[in-house]
Parts: C-alpha cells; structure tokens; sequence
C-alpha cells in the first residue's frame, strides 16, 4: 500500500519545502558513490570527504545528527524520501510557515538520529538518510489533518487500485504501527529513528496547536482531543452525580445530595443544578434552558459547568431569546474567560448586542476583545466588519 495522492492543497507556495528537496538532491549527487559498495561494502556508500557527516551511534559528533540526514545510500532510497517529503510536507510547510518548517524539519532530523543513537548507542554501523526528519513532518501532518483523505495504491498478486483513506488512520496504523513496530525485518532500515521522528513530530505539533504558536481549528488533532474530552467529562459528570460546585467528588445520586443541602435555598438550587444536567443528558435543552432560569431567578451567583451553560445560551439564542441568550453569554465569560471558546462567544455576545439588542456600545466593548483573541480568518473578517458597521475603528 502506497500513498500516492491527498485530498488537500496547501494555500501558499511551499518555498521552504522545495528547498530542503533540493538541498537533499543536490548533496545526495555530490556525496553517493556508486562504486562504494565494491570499495567499502553496503553499509556505506558515501564518496570519502562526506563519511564524516554519517552518524555512527557508537562514536558520534555534535554536527552529525542534522549532516547524516541529507545523506542517502541509493536512487531509490533518495526517490522515496522526497516522494513523501513532497507528499506530506507541503501542507506543513503551509501551516508552519517558511521558517518555521525549516527548523520544525532540523528539530527532527535531530531527534530523530537521537532517538536511533538512544537505542544503538553501542553500534558502529552509520546511520544515512532523511526518514527520520520525513517521520517527523509526517506526524505533523497526522496533527494538522488527520481527517484529510490519502489516495494509497494497493496491489494483491494481480488485484490492484486505489482507495481513500483517512489520514489519522494510514499514517497511525500503517505507516507507524505496522511497518514500523509489527514488520521490522530489515537490518538496513533504522525503525528506531522513525518511531522517534514520529513521536516528534506529533509531539511538537501537538504542542505548538495547544499553546497557540500556530492557530487551531476544529479539523485538527488537538481540536478532535478537546473535544472528545469535553464530551468524556459530561458523560462522567451526568453518570457518577459530579457535582461542579463543590471541591470533592460525589459518587452518591443527586437526591441523595440534595436532601444533605443545609438551607431551603440551597436544596432548591441543588435541584435545579440536578434538573439542569438531567435535561442536558437527554438532550432536553428546552427543559435544562427552563430550569436554569429559574436558578439564576433564585440566586444569580449560581454557577454551572461551562459546557452546559455554553449549550444552554446556544439554545436560548436559536429561539431567538436574544435578552436571556445574552445573560447566558455574559455568566459564561464571568467564569470561563480564559476557555479555549471564550473568543467566539464574545463575537456571538457582540453580535447579539449589535443585531437583536440595538446596544451598540455594549456590542463594540465584546466585539474589540474579540477580535484581540480570534484566530479564525472568517470570524475575524466578519468581527471586524461588524466594527466598522457600528462606527467603530478597525483593528
């Protein structure tokens, strides 16, 4: 199974990845020898004044990690590396920007013959090749598309085509899993150096999506993990009786907790807190939107988990209960300012202040915060728009 194709095109022109493809033409046509192999043997065949840039993990040199990885001990094995150089690096190179790709791909190169090191430190046989900075760029674009669609050519005795197959599961469970944990049956190919291109590859990227170096959207890994998490810690919290508002865990049923609530106030607020995540868990936001209403009517410092009042003011909002919607909003950001979300509901809260609420003022105040944090170039077109709509200045 080979991949041929994807489904994506980058949006700028990925200069920076050209040139790491050139430079590794351009130093694999001055370093190969095609008599080596007589002279010295398989393992090296490298001309003599480029033997020093090969990492041997057993004696090696500070400048050997980033020289050995523009080396390469044949046609194919130059061919194969810049295929999928090409192949996967290009949208990185898009996402990262022309500089940062650079040093994304030094960084895995490094690591990469680091990791091999790690695990053949008492190995004089050199180690050549890109496959470890391409296993990096590879896991980076597992993160940043791994819905993306890979065109991979099969072939079964005299059976052959093509399919489509989703990047997070090509890459993750062929090329990562199988052919380099499952099937390692060659001395030449230095698996070790590929899981750890790999591992930083999505490592690396993982982090810089998580500290937003670089911005996130809801097709990414990072964006799919918040998600899923999110989802986990409502369904834990509507099945074991989590209770938000206190410090401990509470593994008992809600009534169990109410009747311990030590006020007539405070058992009513526990019961709507308990209507609230019931409706939700059936999906009744009608009845959650209806119960939390009345909480904020008893006790307006009531609190409930963000993702609840998130679904809630969404709900109130879609009804076109644009006075409560707003309320629902503004509580969300009192408590959640620092959430990953908190920019988009500032733009839907300033929205509803231009568009519904006719409170300009107090939809320019939402709206310049917004546009500080966005990171969506579509939202922050249309936060911007909005400003200007209102009389306001751009930002």
């Amino acid at each position: 199974m080979i991949p041929i194709g994807t489904n994506i095109w980058p949006g700028r022109r990925p200069y920076a990845n050209y040139a790491l493809i050139g430079m590794n033409i351009a130093v694999f046509l001055a370093s190969y020898d095609p008599f080596a192999y007589v002279l010295w043997g398989p393992a090296a065949p490298i001309r003599p004044w480029a033997r020093i840039m090969m990492l041997t993990p057993a004696d090696w040199r500070f400048w050997q990690p980033v020289t050995y990885a523009f080396l390469h001990g044949g046609l194919l094995h130059i061919l194969g590396n810049m295929f999928f150089l090409y192949l996967f690096g290009n949208n990185v190179n898009d996402r990262l920007g022309h500089p940062g790709y650079l040093c994304f791909y030094i960084a895995g190169a490094v690591f990469s013959g680091l990791g091999h090191v790690l695990f053949h430190s008492y190995s004089h046989v050199p180690t050549i090749g890109a496959s470890g900075a391409v296993a990096a760029v590879t896991g980076a674009y597992l993160v940043f598309f791994p819905r993306s669609l890979i065109t991979v050519l099969y072939w079964f005795v005299f059976l052959f085509g093509t399919v489509h197959i989703p990047a997070i599961w090509f890459i993750g469970l062929k090329m990562i899993l199988l052919d380099n944990l499952v099937v390692r049956t060659s001395p030449f190919i230095a698996y070790d150096a590929h899981l750890a291109g790999y591992a930083v590859g999505i490592g690396l990227s993982l982090g810089l999506l998580a500290s937003r170096l670089i911005p996130t959207n809801h097709l990414d890994l990072w964006s799919s993990i918040v998600q899923w998490n999110r989802r986990r810690r409502f369904r834990a919290m509507v099945a074991d009786g989590y209770d938000p508002f206190t410090a401990t865990r509470q593994v008992q049923s809600w009534p169990v907790s109410v009747d311990q609530a030590q006020s007539a106030k405070e058992r009513q607020a526990a019961q709507l807190r308990a209507r609230i995540y019931g409706s939700i868990s059936q999906r009744d936001l009608a009845g959650a939107a209806s119960a939390y209403l009345e909480l904020k009517a008893l006790d307006g410092g009531q609190v409930i988990s963000r993702q609840a009042i998130l679904d809630i003011a969404n709900y109130l909002a879609s009804q076109g209960r644009y006075v409560e919607a707003a309320q629902a909003y503004e509580a969300y950001l009192a408590h959640y300012s620092s959430s990953a979300q908190a920019e988009q509901v500032m733009l839907m809260l300033g929205l509803l202040y231009s568009r519904y609420l006719n409170k300009p003022n107090d939809a320019l105040q939402w709206l310049r915060r917004a546009v500080e944090l966005l990171v969506d170039p579509g939202q922050k077109d249309l936060c911007q728009r909005e400003i200007l709509r209102l009389g306001g200045s751009p930002a």
